[in-house]
């Protein structure tokens, strides 16, 4: 927009606000939750240009009866991961719009693990002009640490780079996950936060506490979404992050945070999603699933609405966000009852949702990236039996922390094998970027898999092929199949492909609508229940779930390419004890 089209603009919703010209919206007679002076007042809400421009009654191009409902500020989510949707950013934006969603920050390192830079640019140049507003961090830690192999390596001159060529969409660095780096003086890591010197620095510190806790806070990191314990938070915030309540679809944070919550404190808190299951999303929804949640643990609505729009945006330095109120960008939803939070309309920009149409970027999808050095085979993923008694990955519900278990090894002819009847699994991650052959083994609980073998090649954070199962031919013949088919997930069982779902945008995202995801997905959980023959404790997301088995920057065991990996003390242990 030029100079003069840009003076336009502004004289237009001037002459709106003073009523000497006609609103292009009025939406009257609402019920405004205004999270700016906290309280619930009755308005005409007159909108010009996309920006709202009063609160009276007014001559309008279009009126819009609110009949009495609440008019309530749209959502942001300040931490989320749109790969882990599964969704081309087209699709995950019109996906979460009629939940209320007007704008998310979204931290695209799954990709930038993958591809790199080209990654970050794909994300950007497909997310642009959709009505839900698109915002990104620059990814911290790609790869997260050297115990992974990752498909890039990004430095402290890519950061500044970034950061200086996108100053309005990339708003700084992204969680700062190699904590012990940070503590340490790692000089990589500081050349990165200096890189971001004046930006927002999102922070990832798992379990950190004491003078540890103050050295990474010291160093720059405003914020943090992993407490998963009340104290944990608690200790962050008095330390002054901006403590983000976690309720995604594996990792589920908000009952045991949400009490921490109070009058005086809630502006240092936000609701975040962080990773979204599709079928959740579509099911379930998106951000208004947490305000619902928080509200029915106790939470007063209006301010369970702030942590989900004025918060975020303020941390964020969105000006002009996540309220309602005059030279607020428009974007506001209409809600039945501040129960349910059942949304009837939305309007992003000042346009009602149902007038917008979602562009179309899948010409701009990136090459598959697949490069598995030489084929895997039954042999290849057999373990050696060189004790009695190994360690073992333990999946915990409902979080994506695991413990660390030593069993005795279920061992024939001199190879230490899965062991269903006590829910132990083999696990192996393949390398997948650089075809290196690296090809890491070990087992895993919590699957709860009777048979067969499942596989995916989303698996944070370098995102190698990672598979599990109680057979190693049908691990090896579900790993092949998403070799061929550039990524995804698949359930194998007796030699038969059972069930797939194809992600040929670098082996994370689907470029199919939401409705084929969801179906796709219902699918392969169906297939899921068959192999783990409908065992009542199975984890709700098994994929989700397994998907963080590899991420050596989550406590406490985890398996890469390069083999197991203790969080706890940052180094590689053996299978065997």
């Amino acid at each position: 927009m030029s100079e003069s089209e840009s003076l336009a603009v502004y004289r237009h919703r001037l002459a709106v606000a003073r009523g000497d010209a006609p609103a292009d919206l009025l939406v009257r007679n609402a019920r405004v939750l205004n999270v700016l002076s906290g309280e619930i007042h009755t308005a005409d809400v007159a909108v010009a240009e996309g920006v709202v421009v009063g609160f009276s009654g007014r001559e309008a191009r279009r009126v819009f009866e609110a009949d009495g409902r609440y008019l309530c500020p749209g959502f942001i989510d300040g931490h989320i991961h749109i790969e882990s949707t599964l969704l081309s950013p087209p699709v995950f934006a019109q996906a979460v719009a009629p939940h209320g969603t007007c704008a998310v920050v979204s931290d695209p390192h799954e990709i930038a693990n993958v591809l790199g830079l080209s990654g970050i640019e794909y994300m950007l140049a497909c997310s642009r002009d959709l009505p839900v507003t698109c915002y990104f961090m620059m990814p911290s830690c790609v790869p997260a640490t050297t115990m992974a192999t990752s498909g890039a390596r990004l430095g402290a001159v890519d950061v500044a780079a970034m950061l200086a060529r996108y100053p309005d969409r990339i708003l700084g660095l992204a969680e700062v996950m190699n904590y012990p780096g940070v503590v340490a003086g790692d000089e990589d890591m500081l050349r990165k936060l200096r890189a971001a010197q004046g930006k927002v620095v999102d922070g990832h510190a798992p379990g950190l506490t004491g003078r540890a806790l103050d050295a990474y806070v010291t160093a720059g990191p405003g914020s943090d979404h992993e407490c998963t314990e009340l104290e944990e938070a608690r200790e962050k915030l008095r330390r002054g992050l901006h403590v983000m309540i976690r309720q995604g679809s594996t990792e589920q944070n908000l009952d045991t945070l949400i009490e921490l919550v109070t009058a005086e404190n809630s502006a240092q808190f936000s609701l975040v999603s962080d990773d979204r299951d599709p079928v959740d999303l579509s099911r379930e929804g998106h951000l208004n699933a947490l305000v619902r949640q928080a509200v029915a643990r106790g939470v007063p609505p209006l301010r369970a609405v702030a942590m989900a729009s004025i918060n975020p945006a303020r941390y964020f330095g969105l000006r002009r966000r996540g309220a309602v109120a005059p030279g607020f960008r428009a974007d506001f939803m209409l809600v039945d009852d501040l129960s349910s939070f059942a949304i009837s309309d939305v309007f992003l920009a000042g346009r009602h949702l149902g007038d917008w149409e979602f562009a179309d970027h899948s010409c701009l999808t990136p090459p598959r990236a697949m490069r598995v050095g030489g084929e895997l085979t039954e042999a290849g993923l057999a373990i050696q039996a060189i004790g009695a008694r190994h360690r073992v990955i333990a999946l915990v519900p409902g979080q994506i922390v695991t413990e660390e278990r030593v069993v005795d090894a279920c061992i024939r002819d001199g190879l230490a094998v899965a062991d269903p009847s006590r829910d132990l699994a083999k696990l192996a991650v393949i390398e997948r970027h650089k075809a290196t052959g690296n090809l890491g083994l070990g087992f895993v609980s919590g699957l709860k898999l009777k048979r067969g073998a499942v596989a995916g090649t989303v698996a944070h954070d370098a995102h190698n092929l990672i598979v599990a199962g109680v057979s190693d031919a049908d691990m090896a013949l579900a790993a092949r199949t998403l070799m061929v088919s550039g990524g995804g997930f698949a359930v194998v069982a007796d030699g038969k492909v059972l069930a797939q779902v194809r992600l040929p945008v670098a082996g994370l995202m689907s470029d199919a609508p939401l409705e084929v995801v969801t179906a796709q997905l219902a699918a392969l959980g169906e297939a899921y229940r068959q192999v783990s023959e409908n065992a009542p404790d199975a984890p709700a997301h098994p994929f989700m779930a397994m998907s963080f088995l590899s991420l050596e920057v989550i406590p406490s065991l985890k398996l890469t390419d390069q083999g197991l990996f203790d969080v706890t003390t940052f180094s590689r242990v053996g299978l065997f004890v």
